[in-house]
């Protein structure tokens, strides 16, 4: 019986091992600038330039954000000087990064 729970367990493992990386799924050519923000502007630049869904988180997981842009600019003078999480959606692609505002 030992043995069963060891294979079961090693195929698991195999299984969710052969499936494709999250990194593969992020943004081509995302860039996101000026990071810190001193403005209340941020410019969201990718290679397909698709419509992007933008969600922003405070340090403690709340969504503080969420909007959707066509352009590159995003507004952000609403938000307090900190730090976030900054999450794009773009078509079936995803990219997180962490967002300064002073």
């Amino acid at each position: 019986m030992k043995h069963f729970y060891l294979l079961l367990c090693f195929l698991t493992f195999a299984f969710a091992s052969a499936q494709e990386p999250t990194a593969n799924r992020d943004i081509d050519g995302f860039k996101l600038y000026p990071n810190p923000v001193t403005t209340g502007k941020v410019y969201i630049s990718t290679t397909a330039n698709a419509p992007k869904t933008i969600l922003i988180f405070d340090v403690l997981g709340t969504k503080v954000l969420e909007t959707k842009i066509l352009g590159s600019e995003l507004n952000l003078s609403d938000l307090d000087a900190g730090v976030y999480l900054l999450r794009v959606f773009e078509k079936d692609k995803v990219a997180t990064r962490k967002l300064i505002i002073k």
